[in-house]
């Protein structure tokens, strides 16, 4: 199985017969618009294709997935409610999905789990793997700038959807998560509880824009937390999944 990173919370996933894309925003070129691995790769995989949005947000959810099912009509598409409900998209665009709710073929299963912002995470069962992608999941304290009751009712949030992912997946193969430093202090704040509660196999971080520096910087800590970290240096790259 292979990783690969897009860019800000996208990835895929490249398995056998099997391609996910996740939260797609921008393909990997830095200077092409519609250029990059999804496009120059990932769109002519031979096998199924899966496109995953986790909601609405447009650094989350770019309306120009749609297309693709010109150039591949069998490409399956499975979307957060709130991108119907805000209508992002229409009804007939896909497959929507909102917690605890599954969706299962026969390549895979994705069930819906909560956020503490938009829309919803997702836990994917792929060929002996799970994998988990946050979406918009974290503990989004802003402590630098709200009050403390604000910043209680943001951890209070995270833990209760961390608990209720733990009871159904308390070990995780290969975990997406944000660690984005525009949170300020303590701004893995979240990424640590997350590897406290949950065993995770492999960790990566996501949502932090241009900031590797940031992002990376999680590692020792999920290294002491039994984690393999991923550091992410540039868009497109690709890293070898090993269970």
């Amino acid at each position: 199985m292979e990783l690969i990173y897009i860019y800000h919370s996208g990835f895929a996933i490249e398995a056998d017969n099997v391609t996910i894309i996740i939260d797609y925003y921008k393909d990997s070129s830095e200077t092409e618009l519609n250029q990059g691995v999804v496009h120059d790769e990932l769109l002519q995989r031979p096998g199924k294709i899966y496109v995953l949005s986790s909601h609405f947000h447009p650094d989350h959810f770019n309306r120009d997935i749609l297309d693709w099912k010109k150039q591949r009509p069998d490409i399956q598409y499975i979307l957060s409610k709130d991108i119907l409900q805000s209508k992002r998209a229409s009804k007939e665009d896909g497959t929507y999905i909102d917690k605890p709710e599954v969706f299962e073929d026969e390549n895979l299963r994705i069930q819906a789990f909560g956020s503490t912002d938009a829309g919803i995470s997702f836990l994917i069962e792929l060929q002996g793997m799970k994998i988990f992608h946050a979406g918009d999941l974290n503990n989004w304290h802003w402590m630098e700038e709200s009050t403390e009751q604000e910043v209680r009712k943001a951890e209070g949030d995270f833990l209760a959807e961390l608990k209720f992912l733990q009871q159904t997946a308390p070990a995780i193969d290969l975990v997406m998560f944000p660690v984005d430093s525009r949170l300020g202090k303590e701004y893995f704040r979240g990424a640590k509880q997350f590897v406290e509660q949950i065993k995770a196999s492999i960790f990566v971080p996501m949502h932090f824009g241009e900031d590797y520096t940031g992002g990376n910087a999680f590692c020792a800590t999920a290294q002491a937390h039994g984690c393999k970290f991923i550091n992410i240096t540039h868009r497109g790259e690709k890293f070898k999944i090993n269970k």
